[in-house]
């Protein structure tokens, strides 16, 4: 689930680099889904740059949910996925506090969004991929076993 979420979520990241999808403008996605105006969005290589790190956080847990992959308890693969798990994390507990307390300037209808989507997708997302990295460790070779 966590695998296909990230996959999702780059996915929706690269169609952003060209379409506001699945709003009418790109004045309305700035608002909703970024939280800025529209002369503050980020940069289309910027999107893009996220959508690539989706797909990679998104193969870093497939690679992490499969005990049997030689990768799987590698120190970079499990790294990777105590980063992923951090981020998503912190951008969801923080967007509850931002959004919930009108920390940020941000417009009305993207804390909205934020308290029903975002946060709480990135929460979820998040905690499922805490659950991969807890569950893969490391593989160690007993003295007893080499015998």
């Amino acid at each position: 689930m966590a695998s296909a979420g990230l996959l999702a979520a780059g996915a929706l990241h690269a169609v952003w680099v060209f379409s506001p999808w699945p709003l009418d403008s790109r004045a309305e996605y700035a608002a909703a889904v970024v939280g800025v105006e529209e002369s503050q969005l980020p940069s289309r290589p910027l999107t893009l740059a996220v959508a690539g790190l989706l797909g990679v956080a998104s193969w870093l847990v497939v690679t992490g949910a499969r005990p049997a992959n030689r990768l799987a308890a590698s120190r970079l693969v499990r790294s990777g996925l105590w980063t992923i798990c951090g981020v998503l994390s912190m951008r969801g507990l923080g967007g509850l506090v931002v959004s919930g307390f009108a920390l940020g300037e941000a417009p009305a209808e993207f804390r909205h969004w934020d308290l029903l989507l975002y946060s709480p997708l990135c929460i979820v997302l998040g905690g499922l991929t805490g659950y991969v990295t807890a569950r893969t460790r490391r593989r160690r070779i007993s003295p007893r076993s080499q015998a």
